[in-house]
């Protein structure tokens, strides 16, 4: 059978799934096609003669008995000879050290890295150096399969042969191998252990006793790497399906991954890569709702978002006119609709360019948090992990800034469609939790632990909205409810303006909010009192004291001495040392 690119494009795509913990297992294409093609075919020459030859057979010739299958403890043997021996040699056993981890010996990937018993990795990281195409393509396999579990990850891309390995699937790239994708494919599986995108991307060798290089100013750092093989991104999907496209596909991918963390994001944001990732939408012919999973537009659209939610980075989407570009997409109300809500929101888009008055946008963002806080996904969009909660909730409070920036003073604040009490009560729940994590004495917890920067986005929130959740009834009236709401919420306001690491600004607006809620408990405060109402539901399913925020307003205790502690010169056993004229 013929080998294509594009059945291997299918089957791996067929091999993914769209969560956090994505993997890109190789098995199975070894599995159905054969390492060495020229092999493959004269194994199929052979089998046509030989059935053109059967016919007069009578018995025919025995089958040659089978290779005895590798095991773990061939292990040192195999990579004796992957160090010693070129060619097929060193193909055959790089060929056995894969059969020990693919599909059928899934067991084996941990131990042979982990264990400690072999290193297999800095042998099969050197034979990517190798001119034989299947040497190079088996120890492509190999790494992938290694580069799937957890644990093997950490030893990988942090352990002491991640140089080795980095630097080998670093330099079959550069070199424009035909196996450049398979290469992508693995950095892209070992990028999914945040603790390791940040040494994976600064990756920048130099030759042996030179200074070491900046990879923003090395040519043959992996971001410079990366940044010119998506370069060809035009030239490359022209070809569909080809091995080019295929890596510009995967590099796509992981740039995806390595864009997460703000430190990244400054030197991708430094590069083409932005104008690059902008440009592969802008060029797609198929319309949003028919981009698979891991395709190229999905891979890009995920570039811009990660991107475009740190300050260090966004201002080069913002050059490259990317609203412009992706603005269209946020009516598609999808997956590929919310990525393109929340780029619009960080990338700070007007309340008009957001369709029917912001309303799709509101909820989309919302169901998101609810999701992230309850830790699970959305059927046939995303699955729990995708996206992280500092990036959901900061979507909501840009988009609460937007609306409330174009408010004209007049009527109903735009805010209106943000502000709904599911919401409101969403931004205290992030709140509230992240005071309890931090309290000693607190008891309770939640299935999600906020980090400073959600509760920081939360409150920024809640204050942008502040004009629509304290709208008063009508008539105006005297309401219990909404007086045990503001008390309340004062509190946890109050308490968490004093948490440590609250930054400056979370602090300015948690007591600006806390100050307007006490002011405003005279009259009844519809909204409010729901918001208020849905927290407390939250924290009893929880299991979260109901007491904690309530104002704890202590009296004097008496004993049989008297009500005199609290004078400051009488001890608890009533002793006194004061002298009484």
């Amino acid at each position: 059978r013929k080998f294509t690119i594009s059945g291997f494009k299918a089957q791996v795509n067929d091999l993914t799934q769209p969560d956090s913990t994505q993997q890109v297992d190789l098995i199975y294409f070894l599995s159905t096609t054969m390492v060495s093609f020229r092999r493959k075919k004269k194994a199929t020459k052979a089998e046509a003669d030989a059935k053109e030859t059967t016919k007069d057979v009578v018995s025919p010739a025995p089958k040659p008995s089978p290779a005895k299958p590798p095991t773990l403890d061939d292990i040192p043997e195999l990579v004796q000879v992957m160090a010693e021996e070129t060619g097929e040699k060193a193909a055959a056993a790089i060929k056995r050290i894969y059969e020990l981890c693919d599909v059928g010996h899934k067991q084996n990937r941990i131990p042979m890295v982990c264990s400690g018993k072999w290193d297999v990795l800095t042998p099969l990281a050197k034979c990517l150096q190798q001119e034989s195409g299947d040497g190079r393509h088996l120890a492509c396999l190999a790494l992938n399969n290694l580069s799937i579990p957890t644990e093997n990850k950490r030893v990988m891309a942090l352990g002491p042969a991640s140089g080795d390995v980095i630097g080998g699937l670093c330099r079959v790239i550069q070199e424009d191998k035909q196996e450049s994708y398979l290469c992508c494919i693995c950095l892209m599986n070992l990028s999914f252990l945040e603790a390791s995108i940040t040494t994976i991307l600064k990756y920048s060798p130099v030759t042996e006793g030179s200074a070491p290089l900046p990879p923003l100013e090395n040519p043959d750092s992996l971001l410079r790497v990366l940044e010119k093989l998506l370069a060809s991104a035009p030239a490359a999907s022209a070809k569909s399906g080809s091995g080019k496209s295929e890596g510009v596909r995967w590099a796509c991918g992981l740039v995806k991954n390595l864009a997460k963390s703000e430190e990244n994001a400054a030197l991708i944001g430094k590069t083409d890569i932005p104008k690059s990732v902008v440009e592969n939408i802008k060029m797609s012919t198929a319309p949003p709702s028919r981009w698979t999973s891991n395709s190229l537009e999905d891979f890009s659209l995920f570039v811009i978002l990660n991107l475009a939610q740190w300050p260090v980075s966004m201002e080069a989407l913002v050059s490259a006119g990317t609203v412009d570009i992706i603005k269209p997409i946020m009516s598609e109300g999808d997956l590929q609709g919310l990525k393109a809500t929340m780029a619009c929101a960080f990338l700070d888009a007007s309340w008009s360019d957001f369709p029917e008055g912001g309303s799709p946008a509101a909820k989309s963002v919302t169901e998101l948090i609810t999701n992230i806080m309850e830790k699970k996904g959305k059927d046939g969009q995303y699955a729990y992990g995708v996206f992280k909660l500092y990036t959901a909730t900061k979507a909501f409070r840009d988009l609460a800034l937007a609306a409330r920036g174009a408010d004209s003073g007049q009527g109903e604040s735009k805010t209106k469609v943000l502000a709904v009490p599911s919401a409101v009560s969403l931004c205290l729940q992030v709140i509230s939790d992240l005071v309890l994590a931090v309290a000693d004495d607190a008891e309770g917890g939640s299935k999600y632990v906020p980090d400073a920067a959600s509760a920081e986005y939360a409150i920024c929130a809640f204050e942008a909205c502040i004009p629509t959740i304290l709208l008063g009834s009508d008539p105006p009236r005297q309401s219990l409810a909404t007086e045990k709401a503001c008390n309340e919420i004062h509190t946890l306001l109050n308490t968490y303006a004093e948490v440590n690491g609250t930054s400056a600004k979370a602090k300015s607006a948690a007591l600006n909010v806390a100050e307007k809620i006490h002011r405003a408990q005279e009259s009844a405060r519809p909204i409010l009192e729901i918001s208020h109402d849905l927290w407390v539901q939250y924290r009893k399913r929880e299991g979260q004291p109901l007491d904690q925020f309530l104002s704890q307003e202590k009296g004097v205790e008496v004993d049989e001495s008297g009500p005199l502690d609290f004078l400051p010169c009488v001890n608890s056993n009533g002793d006194s040392s004061c002298v009484i004229c």
